[in-house]
């Protein structure tokens, strides 16, 4: 992981944290290629969730509800 990926990732968390169903943002593989993910409770996220961050792709993935025990 690199720092640009690093800061690119700290870049989608601050736009899209609080938009209704971000679960939560991380660096993750699609593909077996390194990708930024934005965690979401519905089927699709919201709008506005980019496709790319610095040149880093951005992927969806459906988890639901993340439940802090």
């Amino acid at each position: 992981m690199t720092d640009d990926m690093k800061s690119a990732l700290a870049k989608l968390t601050k736009k899209v944290i609080d938009m209704p169903g971000v679960s939560g943002t991380a660096i993750g593989l699609s593909g077996g290629q390194p990708c930024l993910k934005v965690f979401v409770s519905g089927k699709d996220g919201p709008s506005g969730i980019p496709s790319s961050v610095d040149g880093h792709r951005v992927v969806v993935e459906s988890t639901g509800a993340f439940k802090w025990i």
